[in-house]
């Protein structure tokens, strides 16, 4: 019988041994520092990949109000703040005006009605209300700074996003800007009572009336009693019926009849 040699033992013992490390090496994981790092760059931009969408709406969503420069008068400073949607005015607020002694009362009565005139011209071109032309002025000139703000933010808006949506979206586009090109508004010719001129306007989607006030009423004395009592309820029965043949209100005749005359002749000139 043969014996084993020494040294075959020990070849055959060092075989294993290499054998062994190499099958170790072979299940360790690689761990390369610079793959490592690239995965997590790519992770962390990725993340703010997904966050950056919901700040631009936020700040988007905040761009719709537009808040106009402080204009000082001689009875108080006045400020107008706009809600802009689709490049339009769709509310109109004074968040300063005069206030105190007669003030309080000049301001109640013109700011409601600057309010509706700047939606319903959607610029600053708007009449003075009377007895209140210093407020007035004051809020034309705030007006009119809002609207140059939001013009300056939709322009930058327009040019960021333009690049990137006109050949996708164009269409798409026209038909979200179809309905405010059907949008008119006419304004009523002046009819005379005994108590001073009565004029309608109207705003209209298609031949539906949206929208109704008289941008001239009686005034002075006892009359603002009753153009305040009267002509809210006219716009809303205007609104409601869709044409002229509404009820005239109590206490208010001569108004009332000088108001569905108006708003009858402005229903003729939008062929309605």
């Amino acid at each position: 019988m043969k014996t084993n040699h020494p040294i075959r033992r020990f070849v055959l013992a060092s075989a294993a041994t290499v054998s062994g490390i190499v099958l170790l090496l072979a299940l360790k994981p690689a761990t390369d520092p610079a793959a490592a790092s690239a995965q997590a760059g790519a992770a962390s931009q990725q993340s703010a990949g997904q966050g950056s969408p919901q700040g631009g709406t936020a700040q988007q969503s905040a761009a719709g109000t537009v808040l106009g420069d402080v204009v000082r008068t001689e009875y108080g400073p006045v400020q107008v703040q706009l809600t802009m949607s689709g490049g339009r005015i769709a509310k109109a607020d004074a968040v300063q005006a005069p206030a105190g002694g007669t003030s309080d009362q000049k301001t109640e009565l013109a700011v409601p009605k600057l309010n509706q005139e700047a939606v319903a011209a959607g610029n600053a071109d708007i009449d003075s209300v009377s007895g209140a032309t210093y407020t007035s002025e004051g809020y034309k000139k705030s007006l009119q700074s809002a609207l140059d703000k939001a013009k300056a933010a939709g322009g930058a808006a327009g040019s960021a996003g333009s690049s990137g949506s006109a050949g996708s979206s164009g269409s798409s586009g026209a038909a979200s800007t179809a309905p405010a090109a059907q949008a008119r508004v006419v304004t009523g010719t002046v009819s005379d009572t005994q108590y001073g001129p009565v004029q309608v306007r109207l705003t209209l989607s298609g031949k539906k009336i949206t929208k109704a006030e008289a941008v001239q009423a009686p005034k002075g004395g006892t009359s603002d009693q009753k153009t305040a009592l009267a002509v809210p309820k006219l716009n809303q029965e205007a609104v409601a019926a869709g044409n002229a043949d509404i009820d005239s209100v109590s206490g208010a005749t001569y108004t009332s009849e000088g108001y569905k005359k108006s708003l009858q002749s402005a229903l003729d000139k939008a062929g309605v």
